[in-house]
């Protein structure tokens, strides 16, 4: 399954996986912030390649940003989260901000290469901003913020006071007002730097509310979380296909046959190799799906406001399918190697563990019975999903 990234980034992109991959295991252990690979993500420009030229970007069609992002998460999911998180905010400037905020915003990222930090969690509502004059002020706390930590910019929502919906901003992340935490301690993901934010009497002007369109408000604004989930969809595919070459390679130079399977070597064990050859044919269906959802979503970016909620309706359909299955497949694979592999392979020091912990950790971003939901109640009455921050 290659991952056709463009050949524009193609040489960038595997020397980063490299080095990333010579130090995935022992900063899996240490956890915090992987300072070092993040510099090495800003030299490599790869943080601007989204962002339009016009603005000063490399234009890239998403297809490649998500490639990326699935070349990444074989290696290192932690990392490739960062990177497709950052893309995913330049995205968010696009599809909700006005044309100067446009200029400023993305202009801004490609002369200044900044890295994106991310306080737009749907689900905690804790954060309030009030009118005041001039703008708002915002108070409350956000938590899991990926890549809050050493970013240059931070985009944050805030529910309104006054019932009038959330407000979506942009903002230095050192502003006066902001304190990013360096509290997150999860089983999985442990370098995203998705820890906690908490906003304090932090000023936001009116002209840095991102709009119109603002958030969620136009066809074309609603593909913000069709995006979302397939960052999710190719973050599990990633995490799934470097179980899997990583349990292949131990099958070839370190397993042992079982003394009862009447084979010499373990890669002629008959049992090994059917079930290897389901990991892979569900893993390259779910690629493809996958990838034909990217297509899709590249299509209608294309003709942005051209667009219309029936075909968005359609988009999210895709990627729902893709996301059900890339979840099974991916818990499939991460926790079925262990038996492909047997009981040596979970010693410590290989960290194979940290494929299942990084996918279990991420496949609860949000419940994937809902997607099934959605597409059930599509298949039963042809009601597309309502746009939200999760469909």
């Amino acid at each position: 399954m290659p991952q056709n990234v463009h050949a524009d980034y193609a040489h960038s992109v595997e020397k980063l996986a490299q080095q990333f991959a010579s130090t995935a295991i022992e900063r899996d252990r240490k956890g915090g912030t992987a300072k070092h690979e993040r510099d090495l993500l800003r030299a490599s420009g790869l943080l601007k390649i989204s962002v339009p030229r016009e603005h000063g970007g490399g234009g890239a069609a998403w297809t490649t940003v998500l490639h990326i992002v699935r070349r990444f998460a074989e290696v290192d999911s932690s990392l490739a989260h960062l990177f497709a998180f950052q893309h995913l905010q330049i995205a968010t400037v696009r599809l909700f901000a006005n044309p100067r905020q446009q200029a400023d915003l993305l202009g801004g990222t490609a002369r200044e290469n900044w890295f994106w930090g991310n306080a737009m969690n749907a689900v905690n509502n804790q954060v309030i901003a009030q009118a005041v004059e001039g703008g708002f002020r915002i108070d409350g706390v956000k938590a899991f913020c990926s890549g809050s930590l050493d970013s240059d910019r931070i985009m944050l929502s805030a529910l309104r006071a006054d019932g009038r919906g959330l407000i979506v901003a942009g903002v230095e992340s050192s502003r006066a007002g902001i304190d990013i935490r360096d509290d997150w301690d999860n089983m999985g993901q442990r370098q995203t730097d998705s820890g906690t934010v908490a906003f304090s009497n932090l000023f936001v002007a009116s002209d840095e509310v991102l709009g119109p369109p603002g958030p969620l408000s136009t066809p074309f604004s609603t593909l913000r979380p069709t995006l979302a989930q397939l960052i999710l969809v190719n973050l599990y595919i990633g995490i799934a296909r470097g179980a899997l070459e990583a349990a292949l390679d131990h099958t070839r130079t370190a397993a042992r046959p079982w003394p009862w399977s009447g084979v010499q070597a373990a890669v002629d064990d008959p049992y090994l190799l059917q079930r290897y050859a389901e990991f892979w044919v569900d893993l390259k269906a779910a690629s493809r799906l996958a990838d034909d959802a990217a297509a899709h979503f590249d299509e209608l970016w294309q003709r942005a406001e051209g667009i219309t909620a029936a075909e968005r309706g359609a988009l999210a359909i895709e990627v729902s399918e893709a996301k059900i299955l890339a979840t099974r497949v991916g818990l499939d694979i991460t926790n079925g190697i262990f038996e492909q592999m047997g009981a040596r392979a979970t010693s410590a020091k290989l960290g194979f563990d940290r494929y299942w912990r990084n996918l279990r950790t991420h496949t609860l971003h949000d419940p994937v019975d809902y997607k099934k939901r959605d597409l059930g109640r599509w298949l039963v009455t042809g009601e597309v999903p309502a746009p939200s921050f999760y469909s």
